[in-house]
């Protein structure tokens, strides 16, 4: 072979940056042809060492000539004359491959057989022979015609460079190793950084930075078609091998961690890593996304997202990148690098990437966003307070590139002392507050400070213990707090805003924190929560399955609380006075409590001397809750019954006599259970519901009926009663600022 070569390196499209970045690290100058095409001009070792060690490229190819062609004289002629001999042995096997693109000779094919009867008419001429038995090593040749342009190459590489040594399993890969590879050498991790791949499937990006952070030449431990050539001396070959094994790395003092939820992948996983010969360097375990957390600073996160290509909604997949953005901003120091084919990624993570790269996944288009987190200090940088260093930019200014990882060949440089520079603010990656999120902190902080010195001058406060202390007070603050005993319960009604996600996440946080640290209230014992306008969801939304209950006192009696896992708490607040006028009325009455929910009016009726109670309810749940509220203040007795049902069942069925003297009916604005297919809304079903309540109350008999449903038009004259008065002013407690929390009216039977 000639002592210069004209070389090319081929990568996927995206990828052109990243080997031209490789090949410097060799001590190559590369050119890109066309896209996925680079031009290096090198020795014949290179072809051993750009083997060896490109990690993002596909192939390495000899340029043997590149000509016009525009018709099959011309590319006879010109392939028949060139030297053949250079390249390829007497005996040397060379099948064709062949393309055409934009050209005149269209016929791949045709094209392929003119090639090599050239190639074969210019092998005999120089070796001065007629038989070629072609029984030798195979030189691969590759005839490409792009707009007319003929460029015809030797595959030095045989079976791809993505196939590395390790990968026994194909069929679990994810993303290919070799596009792998260049999403580490796209960010901005070396050795010395924590790194996490949440999705990390069978291992190949956790494998390939393993391999990086230890300057393994992923070629080694395979075999390339040109080891064959005869043409090229296998003493370069054991050079270029003995060079890759010296500049070797030991393991890596922190280990890349790969997290996952499918075991028989982390069981491959393990398997590669063994067989990479970096489990020293690797720890893989099994993970969901939303558990992913880590103590350690100014890490990368490196990973591609499972994505459902089919087109159907997935809505496990949608939750999944909804929660994206509110699990990437507990890694407040890290930078985040994810490739995707998510056509909305960046508007469901609510911020956009600070770079942006379209790559082929195989042939799958995806992008690579870069979300960049603080920049990691310097050895000599000055701490923050918080327990973060001054940050140095590591951002290679004005490179094509970020360049993630150290030279593969060049001895490692000490970097020179830093001067100690003034303390700066970290600001994540996801969720940075600014200043105004602090100023609304100080607001809510003074309002709550004045609310609960007020509420505490009450006379009605004496012996109250659960009671609304903050309701919106401040529009740009949409929370409401509650406090039950020695705990908080904070609710979030929607309102628009300018923050993304993550961001959002962490308002909500800071405003947690600064009610806990200003009622003194422990973190533990401050929960929160958000309240969506109801659309068709049931009435009290299942938020969560932490079972975080507390007793607390109201008026003397003992209620549970459950402060996690739903929207509402098991006590309504604001029916706290309805609650009482229940009980001063219950004295040796029966009672009927519907739409019962856990039975807090059924325990002051009992409390109130009634003698006896049914508590209705559609939920097992519930029902199960209002008997644990009923035997907490000691009704255990027979008098006091539950019937698992819907309202208006229990109605229909109920055997219509006069039964009751005392009723409460706090039915949900509309109800659209799973067991039915019917929709009930207040509005429209009251009156039945009333007048069938009325059937069952004895003359005189008093019903209470509530809704939360502030436009509700209630037509007095429909209902069969002597005497209905409102009375939502007396039953809102005073310390609620919205008045109109609920509607009440006192209903009674006609004697």
């Amino acid at each position: 072979m000639s002592d210069s070569l004209d070389l090319i390196a081929t990568c996927a499209f995206g990828l052109e940056a990243v080997v031209r970045r490789e090949l410097a690290d060799l001590g190559y100058v590369g050119k890109v042809l066309t896209p996925g095409r680079i031009l290096f001009v090198a020795p014949p070792e290179a072809i051993c060492r750009a083997n060896l060690w490109l990690r993002s490229a596909d192939r390495v190819l000899v340029r043997l000539a590149s000509f016009e062609a525009g018709d099959f004289d011309a590319l006879f002629d010109q392939t028949r004359d060139l030297p053949w001999s250079q390249w390829l042995p007497k005996d040397a096997c060379f099948p064709v491959s062949g393309k055409s693109h934009n050209s005149q000779l269209e016929s791949v094919p045709a094209i392929q057989r003119t090639v090599k009867k050239a190639a074969v008419l210019g092998m005999q001429r120089e070796y001065g022979t007629e038989l070629l038995d072609e029984s030798g090593a195979q030189y691969k040749l590759e005839a490409s015609l792009i707009q007319d342009q003929m460029t015809l190459t030797l595959d030095t590489t045989g079976p791809g460079l993505h196939k590395r040594p390790y990968c026994e399993r194909p069929g679990l890969v994810q993303i290919k190793e070799t596009l792998a590879a260049a999403l580490v050498m796209l960010s901005f991790w070396n050795r010395d950084r924590p790194m996490v791949d949440p999705f990390c499937g069978n291992g190949t990006i956790v494998i390939e930075a393993a391999m990086i952070g230890r300057r393994m030449a992923p070629g080694l431990g395979r075999s390339f078609s040109s080891q064959q050539w005869p043409t090229l001396s296998q003493a370069l070959w054991e050079q270029a091998t003995d060079e890759a094994l010296q500049l070797q790395l030991p393991e890596l003092e922190g280990r890349i961690i790969g997290t996952d939820v499918d075991g028989r992948a982390l069981a491959a996983a393990r398997e590669n890593a063994h067989l990479a010969g970096v489990e020293g360097s690797v720890h893989f375990q099994t993970k969901s996304f939303d558990a992913l957390s880590s103590p350690k600073q100014y890490g990368c996160l490196i990973t591609h997202t499972p994505y459902d290509m089919s087109g159907r909604r997935n809505p496990g997949q949608d939750a999944l990148y909804r929660s994206i953005p509110l699990v990437l901003r507990r890694l407040t120091t890290w930078s985040h690098y994810v490739l995707t084919p998510h056509p909305r990624f960046e508007q469901i993570v609510g911020r956009d990437a600070d770079r942006r790269r379209k790559l082929y996944n195989a042939r799958t288009e995806c992008t690579y966003y870069q979300f960049h987190g603080p920049k990691r200090p310097r050895q000599g940088g000055d701490a923050d307070p918080s327990g973060a260093a001054v940050s140095v930019s590591d951002d290679p200014s004005g490179q094509e590139i970020e360049p993630g990882t150290e030279s593969e060949v060049a001895a490692k440089i000490q970097p020179s002392p830093v001067p100690s520079r003034p303390v700066q603010a970290i600001t994540p990656a996801f969720g940075h507050l600014d200043a105004k999120a602090h100023e609304q902190a100080a607001l809510f902080r003074t309002r709550l400070t004045k609310r609960a010195r007020h509420l505490r001058r009450l006379p009605t406060r004496q012996g109250v213990t659960c009671f609304r202390l903050y309701e919106r007070d401040i529009p740009e603050i949409p929370l409401v707090v509650d406090r039950y005993g020695d705990h908080l319960h904070i609710n979030e009604y929607e309102r628009p805003h300018d923050r993304d996600p993550a961001q959002h996440a962490n308002w909500l946080d800071l405003m947690a924190q600064t009610a806990s640290d200003t009622l003194q209230i422990p973190k533990g014992q401050t929960f929160l929560k958000r309240r969506s306008r109801q659309s068709g969801s049931s009435q009290h939304e299942h938020v969560a399955s932490e079972q975080y209950e507390t007793e607390v006192d109201e008026a003397g009696l003992r209620f549970i609380v459950n402060l996690s896992d739903y929207v509402d708490t098991g006590l309504f607040l604001d029916h706290r006075l309805t609650r009482g006028m229940v009980r001063g009325e219950a004295e040796g009455k029966s009672m009927l409590n519907l739409f019962a929910y856990t039975g807090s009016f059924s325990v002051y009726a009992a409390a109130g001397g009634a003698s006896r109670t049914t508590t209705v309810d559609w939920s097992n749940t519930y029902l199960d809750w209002a008997r644990r509220n009923m035997a907490l203040n000691g009704f255990n007795g027979l008098e006091h019954k539950y019937h698992r049902d819907s309202t208006l069942d229990f109605l229909a069925n109920h055997v219509p006599k006069p039964t009751y003297d005392l009723a409460v009916v706090d039915p949900p604005t509309f109800s659209n259970s799973k067991r039915t297919d019917d929709v009930w809304e207040v509005q429209h079903g009251y009156v039945d519901l009333l007048n069938s309540v009325l059937k069952l109350m004895n003359p005189g008999g008093v019903v209470y009926f509530s809704s939360n449903f502030r436009r509700l038009k209630f037509d007095h004259g429909a209902i069969e009663a002597t005497d209905i008065r409102e009375i939502s002013a007396q039953t809102v407690p005073p310390e609620y600022r919205n008045r109109r929390i609920h509607r009440c009216w006192r209903i009674v039977k006609q004697p």
